[in-house]
């Protein structure tokens, strides 16, 4: 996973509450488990005016120009802005897949449904929850200014935008930690190899029994 330390990029709406996982990544693509190649489907019913389906090259497509990540002035964003209890409903990990590999690495709400909040952390995202209030601002802020950028930084636990604003975010210090370093689940184990291996070892010892290959 990589690591998060520092994020400077457009930030883009999805100024809708409850958007669930079904609408971040809907359910015909998730036959993958390759954690990659799902950015082009992202938001993929609503994005487009066709349905999509696995594999499908999405190049001459015909988009829905109204939504906000088909306009010019979104490209190549960075940041999400949405509203309240995004990614709720289903718990599958290939939403924060989708939204990484679209290009997303920090998503900003008042609020998460809990286990996308965990699996964002897990693969490299940062949410960031803020007052209602101030996300409001946000998004006035971003609507009246094309190019609206900012600038995250997790070491300081700060929001700088383009207009000069400071924005102070809390996260939790564990998650900081794996995250700032970039330590998912499986290098989190690979840091304790050592200590499993000598674990193992000693069981091999006192109970060699237990492994004994059955014949």
């Amino acid at each position: 996973m990589k690591s998060f330390t520092v994020l400077q990029g457009i930030v883009a709406p999805m100024d809708r509450a409850n958007v669930d996982t079904d609408l971040i990544i809907p359910k015909q693509f998730l036959k993958s488990i390759k954690r990659s190649g799902f950015g082009p489907y992202l938001f993929d019913e609503v994005r487009y005016l066709d349905q999509g389906e696995p594999g499908q090259d999405c190049t001459n497509r015909p988009i829905n120009v109204d939504f906000a990540l088909n306009q010019a002035r979104y490209k190549d964003a960075a940041v999400l802005l949405a509203r309240e209890n995004f990614g709720c409903g289903s718990s599958r990990e290939h939403a924060p897949w989708a939204l990484e590999d679209f290009g997303f690495h920090c998503i900003i709400a008042p609020s998460f449904a809990d286990i996308f909040f965990n699996n964002c952390f897990k693969n490299g995202i940062l949410p960031i929850e803020l007052d209602a209030n101030v996300v409001d601002g946000l998004f006035a802020e971003m609507y009246a200014n094309e190019g609206y950028s900012m600038t995250v930084d997790l070491a300081t636990q700060t929001i700088k935008t383009s207009l000069g604003e400071t924005v102070n975010f809390q996260v939790d210090e564990f998650r900081k930690h794996c995250l700032f370093n970039g330590l998912d689940d499986i290098a989190l184990t690979l840091k304790s190899a050592d200590a499993i291996r000598s674990y193992e070892q000693g069981w091999r010892e006192k109970s060699p029994w237990l492994f004994d290959v059955i014949k």
